[in-house]
């Protein structure tokens, strides 16, 4: 029966990954249409998107199964239930990369008002964030998912960064108004994706220790 049990679990975290990886590529392809104004790339976030639901659902009923048919207590319960806590940020990270790419389509059409180095920043941030608490969760490695959540700060202050600039800019040529809130909305959906990228590596730690933070 455990080995059972064990096998679904392998199967679990397998899924996870090829979610996170998904995601990952979801993101990877919103920068490089960002940074290159590539409508093609940006026109590929639906299609990404809608494989990263259907991830979601494939990992919600093998959670599912595995409550109703193994009844796991302890460790094991809040293992599964945290997988499913996280596939839910997952899910919302795949919805901002779609975001991104949709004001990439919507951009299009002008050159960017200011170069975009500290967004350019924050993706790949918030990427190695992302990538390091699927990693954290397979590999049961608290170290790891309390180094996500501490680099959450260095995609705060390059948000900070970049909306002073941008209001810089606006003040003045009050032209640039429209697209600086486009470029400020592209950098908030990263600082949302950093923020699900901590909420992952929080169920990390509570699914080993039973607490989302260490003391």
């Amino acid at each position: 029966m455990r080995n059972q049990f064990d096998i679904q679990l392998n199967q679990l975290n397998s899924e996870l990954v090829e979610m996170g990886e998904l995601v990952i590529e979801a993101i990877d392809n919103a920068v490089t249409a960002f940074l290159k104004h590539d409508i093609n790339v940006a026109g590929t976030a639906e299609m990404l998107e809608k494989q990263v639901d259907q991830k979601e659902r494939d990992i919600q009923n093998l959670c599912l199964k595995l409550l109703v048919q193994q009844q796991p207590v302890a460790g094991d319960l809040r293992l599964i239930s945290s997988a499913l806590k996280m596939i839910t940020d997952l899910e919302r990270i795949g919805d901002q990369a779609e975001d991104i790419s949709n004001l990439v389509l919507f951009m299009a059409d002008k050159p960017y008002i200011k170069e975009p180095e500290h967004i350019d920043q924050m993706a790949k941030a918030t990427t190695k964030m992302v990538k390091e608490s699927i990693e954290a969760f397979v590999a049961r490695d608290i170290n790891l998912a309390v180094e996500v959540c501490n680099h959450d700060d260095i995609v705060d202050k390059l948000f900070y960064t970049v909306k002073k600039d941008l209001i810089d800019l606006v003040h003045k040529d009050i032209e640039n108004g429209e697209q600086a809130f486009d470029l400020l909305m592209v950098a908030k959906y990263f600082e949302r994706i950093g923020d699900h990228a901590v909420n992952v590596a929080e169920w990390v730690i509570f699914s080993i220790t039973g607490k989302k933070q260490i003391d």
